[in-house]
């Protein structure tokens, strides 16, 4: 009975894992008939989508055409109507001149047989005025009518080759691609931007540019964010929690056209944007308060960050928009917490990396160096918790791999806290006005 009363069980459960097991493959086949379902969509929404396209697109290049064709025919028309009317014109005065002559001659012969047949006691007389009249009109002097080779003989040249070769450019005009040669890949989540890459799935095809569109899931329209030959691009101004839709096409190596969109896609960032502090007399700060700009103010101080925004394991990114008179104690970094009454970040608990490219850890001066920040540098801090034992989360030593990048150098160090960190100030100093700085 115990035997049988376990094969029971063991059956039983078998049963169960076989229903649990039929409950998941149905669930992953509803799942994969959704997915076919949208790829369905997908292909009539695009045929439609393309039909639409070459209609329009085939319309307008026939009403096109046929305005450049009528304008061609008005222009040859017109200057077939101004060499009529400019050679008509002499023979028409030639014209008037002969038939002025013929008058005159008709005149001169009713005259002269008058003359001739008249009364004979006044015959005389009439016969002397008569060729005195006929010697004055020179009747040996005749106009110059010109010859048939000697005018225009009108006529229109016509290239039948014209037709060839539209035909063969209409018939290579346009293609129907299935798939787009450029994909979207990946988004990594900034604050405040979301980092958006991109790739190439056609092997035959080879890019000269790419761009980035995006707009947000409400909107209507997409709007141009990146033009150029990178494969990813940070889009900032990115409200956090908020779908954005992006597609990127390229352009062929030599060629104008653009490809195909990708599929678009859905991206968002869960990360707020990174803010200086407003009210700091030395700073100007943008709408966004992403980008502060040291004035003319003689006040000096560091500037920080609203909040403590920056977490391990993120990339912290200045941008130098423009650059001013550089001192030594300028400075652009990150620290454990906000301390007043200090002109720079080269102090205890922060790191920072001078205008001049010196790198500085708790206020001291690392051997190594990194280029002078220049107007267009990129400055980047990454860093990541390194536990040193069980203690350390609780009042211990507390370390943090630190590396900072800038003109395609780069420092790493370990910086030791004497506490747990893991998010933290930024901030920024700088001597002398001019300075503008982008975070994000």
């Amino acid at each position: 009975p115990r035997g049988a009363e376990a094969e029971a069980r063991l059956l039983l459960q078998e049963a169960r894992e076989s229903i649990e097991a039929a409950r998941s493959y149905r669930r992953e086949l509803r799942h994969r008939l959704g997915g076919l379902q949208q790829a369905r969509q997908q292909i009539r929404e695009s045929a439609t989508l393309t039909r639409d396209v070459l209609e329009q697109h085939f319309n307008d290049l026939k009403g096109t055409l046929k305005k450049l064709l009528d304008e061609r025919l008005m222009s040859l028309l017109q200057e077939v109507d101004a060499i009529e009317q400019e050679s008509i014109k002499p023979l028409d005065e030639c014209q008037k001149l002969i038939e002025h002559g013929v008058s005159t001659a008709d005149d001169l012969l009713q005259e002269g047989e008058s003359a001739v047949h008249g009364d004979v006691g006044q015959q005389n007389e009439k016969l002397c005025n008569f060729t005195k009249k006929a010697l004055h009109i020179q009747l040996d002097s005749l106009p110059e009518v010109p010859s048939l080779v000697d005018v225009p003989c009108l006529s229109a040249q016509l290239d039948d080759c014209l037709l060839t070769i539209l035909k063969n450019e209409i018939f290579r005009h346009g293609t129907v691609a299935s798939r787009p040669p450029v994909q979207l890949e990946e988004f990594v989540e900034k604050p405040g931007g979301i980092l958006v890459r991109w790739c190439k799935v056609d092997d035959d095809f080879v890019p000269q540019d790419y761009r980035l569109q995006y707009r947000k899931s409400t909107a209507s329209h997409f709007e141009d964010v990146y033009v150029g030959s990178e494969t990813e691009f940070i889009v900032l101004h990115i409200d956090p929690n908020v779908d954005y839709q992006f597609r990127v096409c390229a352009r062929g190596d030599g060629r104008q056209e653009w490809s195909p969109w990708s599929v678009p896609q859905i991206g968002r960032t869960t990360l707020v944007p990174h803010e200086w502090t407003t009210g700091l007399e030395g700073y100007s700060l943008s709408s966004r308060r992403n980008i502060a700009l040291r004035n003319d103010s003689q006040s000096c101080g560091v500037l920080y960050s609203k909040a403590p925004t920056y977490f391990c394991g993120q990339t912290l990114t200045f941008r130098i928009e423009t650059v001013g008179q550089p001192d030594r104690r300028d400075s652009l970094g990150v620290c454990v917490e906000q301390q007043n009454g200090y002109d720079s970040l080269q102090r205890d608990k922060a790191v920072c990396i001078s205008t001049n490219g010196a790198v500085f850890v708790n206020g001291k001066e690392m051997t190594n160096q990194l280029p002078a920040v220049t107007s267009g540098s990129t400055v980047t801090f990454d860093m990541e918790v390194v536990q040193l034992g069980p203690s350390s989360n609780e009042g211990g030593n507390f370390k943090l791999r630190v590396t900072i990048s800038s003109n395609n150098r780069e420092v790493v160090f370990d910086w030791v806290l004497d506490q747990c960190c893991v998010s933290l100030y930024f901030g920024c100093s700088f001597s002398y006005p001019g300075w503008k700085v982008l975070v994000f």
